[in-house]
């Protein structure tokens, strides 16, 4: 897997990014464009590289404090034809699909985390969609509202924050999380209780519904599910697979667990309520605790991977010892 690396930097920074950039293992090609940069006024330097060799290089230019005088952006080409560029891969130390870019894992998720009218549209229509299967005894529309349900991105965002004490990032899901879920319950609240006098649904509701009793039937497997779900979910999102995120959604009750705990509050089923309530913080605790172990392991795997200096030496004495 080739990323490519455009950097925009002052001219008494070029030689030292240049450095850095052909001295790195895993990189495949390096030019320079002197003066192509406007604003601010420097160079523009293009590196294409495997995607594994991207996050050692970009501490690099962190340490050369590029991203506070000019700019780094990565982006991965669709399709590189390049015998160089296929060497790289194999030089480079891992695997692609399982390197992590740790700005882009932080930049991804704090992008799903603001508290935005887009994202409590969602969990309001996702929380209505629950509410709704759980009066009618519909899974169909009980499945929906997990789907809808946008509220892995600030549980992801939170995990990131810990694990890289990103505490900005961390507040910022935290408010989403802590505004969102209330407003949607207060909305499925709001239509449960007009709901009843029209006589959509009948007051004992909840005594019927048997494909809904999971939601609020908290047990072993709520915390386990959770857990292999944001395990998943994590995942999904260093590798950049959206579809295994879809079904992550479609895994966990934390929506349904919003809505029932709406309803039964409304229908004066508290102890059902209570149920409902305690299975949504387990499944959001789960989550969370499954997505930092994740990030925990991850980084634990790629300080032991090799650095491009090490291997060098490494070659360099395995050539010198077969001679």
């Amino acid at each position: 897997m080739i990323a490519q690396l455009r950097i925009c930097v002052p001219e008494k920074l070029s030689d030292a990014v240049m450095d850095c950039s052909t001295g790195e293992l895993g990189v495949a090609e390096v030019s320079r464009q002197p003066g192509a940069s406007v604003l601010p006024p420097g160079d523009v330097i293009d590196v294409l590289l495997a995607r594994e060799s991207v996050e050692r290089l970009i501490e690099k230019l962190q340490a050369l404090k590029v991203q506070e005088q000019g700019s780094i952006s990565v982006s991965m080409p669709e399709l590189v034809l390049s015998d160089r560029a296929d060497k790289a891969t194999v030089d480079a130390p891992g695997e692609g699909a399982d390197a992590v870019i740790w700005d882009e894992v932080s930049r991804q998720t704090g992008e799903d985390s603001r508290l935005t009218w887009s994202y409590l549209a969602f969990l309001i229509l996702a929380t209505q969609l629950a509410a709704i299967g759980i009066v009618t005894n519909s899974t169909i529309a009980i499945v929906g509202a997990m789907a809808v349900g946008p509220e892995f991105g600030p549980l992801a965002a939170l995990a990131v924050a810990l694990v890289r004490r990103q505490w900005q990032l961390g507040r910022s899901a935290a408010l989403a999380l802590g505004v969102g879920f209330p407003v949607a319950m207060l909305a499925a609240a709001f239509t449960a209780w007009l709901s009843v006098p029209l006589g959509l649904f009948p007051a004992d509701v909840l005594e019927r519904g048997s494909a809904v009793e999971f939601i609020y039937h908290p047990g072993p497997y709520s915390l386990i599910v959770a857990v292999l779900a944001g395990t998943a979910g994590m995942l999904s999102v260093i590798s950049r697979r959206s579809a295994a995120l879809v079904g992550v959604f479609i895994s966990v009750t934390t929506v349904p667990a919003a809505g029932f705990v709406a309803v039964a509050l409304v229908l004066g089923e508290y102890q059902k309520a209570v149920g409902s309530a305690l299975q949504l913080g387990l499944n959001l605790v789960g989550i969370v605790v499954a997505a930092v172990a994740v990030l925990i392991f991850y980084r634990l795997v790629t300080k032991r991977l090799p650095r491009g200096e090490d291997l060098r030496l490494r070659r360099k004495a395995l050539g010198s010892s077969g001679s």
